[in-house]
């Protein structure tokens, strides 16, 4: 049994400091809101702390994302946020990201900088410790904070300087593991997504400063979505998690990743209208949110780096390598960019800060406040994660903050309902409201 209090909590007691004005710096919706519903508050230009409620969603998102990492194969571990330049000079990138990347000199004159990516440090960690191809192949991912100076940090965390990102490395013998494993990654992407209640659509894209030959990138639809989309229709439809996925089967994964490629997809940049394959009827051309992106580039950073291995005959060889990077804090404000209304968030069930909120509409009766007092008890020894809002404050006020928050379910007590025995249901996403008793809606909660 759950007994996490932090699962449970009272309104009065918890730091959710909403507002009810839009501040003027907020440009795009998932910015406006975030602030609004007390989730984020800016330290400087493209850094912001995170507040419980945002930080519950943060570490919602960091769950799955790890879940679906583990179950493709990949081992977590933790890397530094500060490298030192001289890898990156052995790589042969240290200036190719130019003034986005963050330099420092430590007290004893060494060049170090605040990392954006990790494929110099994996490597080296990978080239000191393994030596024979019979200890391939490997998948290694943290989850840490990036740094990347932007020009103009806007939208908030969709466009920060500081984010909080997943970044996995894959090491194989030769190229056609190298793809295996690029598959799995594509598969456990899209499974990652489909969780958090998101319809990400797999593109090609360029390998930009990254390196390699085979790189898509994974876009959701959203209005305000920094690229514009052109894709086949039949991938509004398509549903990975209606599939059985088995990562030990390198020919089935090759043939799911045929299944979601098969279609038409590009963002402006490769797409060519006088090549674009897809009848006007069949097209759809809309914006997109990149919420994340993998690469093969087989020996680009192997090679720079020494990370080879003793071969089956004995043949020294240099690893194929493959990375593969989620934006953790970044899907934050896309799932908000894909799911909101004119009242505020609406959270798929997967990310939300808490699955339900019990709004007492009058404090200080006894009736109501022995009701909701014994939900708010029985839902905690549930496990189920209830926000409870036991404030002495106006029914308005009230449902104006649940809306902005955006949970998935609203438990709303009043005395009127009480006299008769019921209770109100709402739920966010349909705005379907129904009466039942209070034994019915716990029940159906903790379902």
């Amino acid at each position: 049994m759950n007994r996490d209090n932090s699962n449970a909590v009272r309104r009065s007691q918890y730091f959710l400091p909403t507002l009810k004005e839009t501040p003027a710096e907020a440009q795009i919706v998932s910015h406006r809101l975030m602030l609004r519903a007390g989730m984020v508050r800016q330290a400087s230009a493209g850094i912001y702390s995170w507040l419980p409620l945002g930080f519950r969603v943060l570490k919602k998102i960091e769950q799955i994302v790890r879940e679906e990492q583990n179950l493709a194969g990949a081992q977590e571990f933790l890397m530094p946020t500060i490298q030192s330049a001289d890898l990156w000079k052995q790589s042969g990138r240290y200036d190719d990201y130019g003034k986005e990347m963050l330099r420092i000199t430590d007290r004893h004159a060494r060049e170090m900088l605040y990392g954006p990516t990790n494929e110099e440090l994996i490597t080296e960690i990978f080239a000191n410790d393994v030596r024979s191809y019979r200890d391939l192949p490997k998948n290694l991912y943290h989850i840490q904070w990036k740094f990347r100076d932007e020009v103009r940090p806007r939208f908030g965390v969709m466009r920060g300087r500081e984010f909080y990102m997943k970044d996995a490395y894959s090491f194989d013998l030769d190229a056609s593991a190298g793809r295996v494993a690029y598959n799995k990654m594509f598969i456990a992407y899209l499974r990652t997504f489909a969780r958090m209640g998101l319809q990400a659509i797999p593109m090609r894209a360029d390998t930009g400063p990254i390196g390699g030959d085979q790189s898509h990138e994974f876009l959701i639809l959203a209005d305000t979505g920094e690229s514009e989309v052109f894709c086949h229709r039949a991938y509004l439809d398509m549903d990975v998690m209606t599939a059985d996925v088995d990562f030990a089967d390198d020919q089935g994964l090759a043939a799911m990743v045929d299944r979601w490629t098969e279609h038409y997809a590009m963002t402006d940049e490769m797409h060519d209208p006088a090549k674009c394959p897809v009848a006007k009827d069949d097209l759809v051309e809309a914006r997109g949110i990149e919420v994340g992106h993998i690469f093969f580039f087989g020996t680009k950073y192997s090679e720079a780096l020494g990370a080879r291995v003793v071969g089956p005959q004995g043949e020294d060889t240099a690893v194929q390598m493959g990375s593969y990077g989620i934006g953790v804090s970044r899907l934050t404000g896309a799932i908000i960019e894909a799911s909101h209304d004119e009242n505020g968030i609406i959270w798929p069930a997967g990310v939300a800060p808490f699955q339900v909120g019990l709004i007492n509409l009058r404090q200080g009766d006894e009736a109501c406040d022995a009701a909701c007092n014994g939900m708010f008890d029985t839902m905690r020894a549930a496990g189920t994660e209830v926000l409870y809002d036991d404030r002495d404050g106006r029914a308005g006020v009230k449902f104006a903050d649940m809306e902005l928050i955006g949970l998935p379910w609203q438990l709303i007590v009043g005395p009127r309902g009480l006299k008769n025995g019921v209770v109100e249901l709402k739920n966010r996403a349909s705005g379907e409201r129904e009466e039942v008793s209070a034994e019915a809606a716990l029940s159906r909660l903790a379902g």
